[in-house]
C-alpha cells in the first residue's frame, strides 16, 4: 500500500490562503519544537522531516501553485500539461490553464477528496495518454487501487469590444465568439463603468472538464472602441467643448455632452483653446469606489466663411479697441488655465 501524502498546510498548521509570512512563522515555531537535537521523542525526527518538506514546497510560489492546483500528485504532473490538454479556443488559449487534481481511491489523501475508478484512464482527455502525461505515476499501481484523474476544464480568454456608452452604462449583452467548435453565443452581464483591459468572468463557460471534473471559466477582456467624441483614460473621460469667441472672452454657461447625458458647466471669462474644465464624478462609474472625472477641453471656434458686413464691422472695432496679442507669451499664459472644478 502506498504511503499517504500529507497535507502540507495541515503539517504546518496554516490555512490554505496563508501568506508567505504566516507560513514562515509556522515553520520556525514547529522546527524549533521538533528538531531532533531538542526533542528526543521517537517520532520527532520523522515529524521534523515532514515539516521541512512542507515548508520547502509552500515557501516557493511556483511549487505551491502547482501543489494547490494538482494536489498530492503535483510532482508527477508535467509542467507542459496545459499545452497537451488545450482549451476550446485552440492550443494555448487558456492563459490560466487547467487546474488538475489527481484523486486516489479508498478515501481522502492529504486532505484532497478521493474517489474510486478503474478502467480507461485516458477517457475524456481528448486522446491524451495519461501514462505519457503523468510519466511513471501509474506504473507501480495501475491495478492496485489508484483512482481517476479529475481534470477541470481549461480557463480561456477572449476579447470583446464595447462602445464607450455600453461600457459606461453596463447591462445585459448578447455576444458571439468564434471558438474551436464554431460560433457560440453568450449572455454577458457587463458591470457599469468597465474599463479598458478589465476582465469579465463567465463561470463554467470555458473548456469541458474530464473524468467528471467541472468546466473551466471564460474570461472576456474588454477593449473600448475608438469614439468620435470621448477619449477615455482609466476612468477619466475627455471631451472637446467648442465655444464661440465671445463666450470664451466673456464667459458663459454652456452644455457639454457626457455618456450619462448632457451636463451644464460654467465657462470662465478669458478661456483659451486647450483649457480643461473638470466635471467631478462625471467620468466612468466605479461600483467599488470613486467614479472618474469628465474633462471638457475648450476649443475656440470662429464663424465659418466670409463674415457679413455687420460682423466685419464688429470684428474690426474689436481689433481697434483690444490690445490683445496672442503671440505675446504673457498674453497667452494669462488667458489659459488648468483644470477647474
Amino acid at each position: 500500500m502506498a504511503n499517504e501524502t500529507p497535507d502540507y498546510y495541515q503539517v504546518l498548521g496554516v490555512k490554505r490562503d496563508a501568506s508567505s509570512e504566516e507560513i514562515q512563522r509556522a515553520y520556525r515555531t514547529l522546527a524549533r519544537r521538533f528538531h531532533p537535537d531538542i526533542n528526543k521523542d521517537p517520532g520527532a525526527e520523522e515529524r521534523f522531516k515532514e515539516i521541512n518538506e512542507a515548508y520547502e514546497v509552500l515557501s516557493d510560489p511556483k511549487s505551491r501553485a502547482r501543489y494547490d492546483r494538482f494536489g498530492p500528485a503535483w510532482r508527477q504532473v508535467p509542467e507542459d500539461y496545459d499545452e497537451r490538454v488545450g482549451s476550446p479556443f485552440g492550443a494555448g488559449a487558456g492563459a490560466g490553464g487547467r487546474r488538475v487534481r489527481v484523486d486516489f481511491g479508498g478515501g481522502d489523501v492529504g486532505g484532497f477528496p478521493g474517489g474510486g475508478l478503474g478502467g480507461d484512464f485516458g477517457a475524456g482527455l481528448g486522446g491524451v495518454d495519461l501514462e505519457d502525461l503523468l510519466g511513471g505515476f501509474f506504473g507501480a499501481g495501475r491495478g492496485g487501487g489508484f483512482g481517476r484523474v479529475r481534470a477541470p476544464g481549461a480557463d480561456s480568454e477572449a476579447e470583446i469590444t464595447l462602445s464607450v456608452e455600453d461600457a459606461y452604462t453596463g447591462g445585459q449583452r448578447r455576444i458571439s465568439l468564434d471558438t474551436a467548435s464554431g460560433m457560440r453565443t453568450y449572455e454577458v452581464n457587463i458591470p457599469p463603468g468597465v474599463t479598458e483591459g478589465q476582465r469579465i468572468r463567465l463561470a463554467g463557460q470555458g473548456g469541458a472538464g474530464s473524468g467528471g471534473g467541472p468546466p473551466g471559466d471564460l474570461y472576456l477582456r474588454v477593449r473600448l472602441a475608438p469614439h468620435p467624441r470621448y477619449r477615455v483614460q482609466g476612468r477619466d473621460i475627455t471631451v472637446d467643448l467648442p465655444v464661440a469667441p465671445w463666450e470664451a472672452a466673456l464667459g458663459a454657461t454652456v452644455t457639454v455632452d457626457t455618456p450619462g447625458g448632457p451636463a451644464r458647466l460654467e465657462l470662465p471669462p478669458g478661456s483659451s483653446s486647450g483649457r480643461r474644465l473638470r466635471l467631478r464624478g462625471r467620468g466612468m462609474p466605479n461600483p467599488r469606489g470613486t467614479p472618474g472625472n469628465l474633462y471638457a477641453e475648450v476649443k475656440v471656434m470662429v464663424p465659418p466663411g466670409t463674415p457679413s458686413p455687420g460682423e466685419r464691422e464688429l470684428w474690426e472695432k474689436l481689433a481697434r479697441e483690444s490690445g490683445f496679442n496672442p503671440r505675446t507669451p504673457t498674453s497667452t499664459s494669462s488667458s489659459s488655465g488648468g483644470p477647474r472644478s
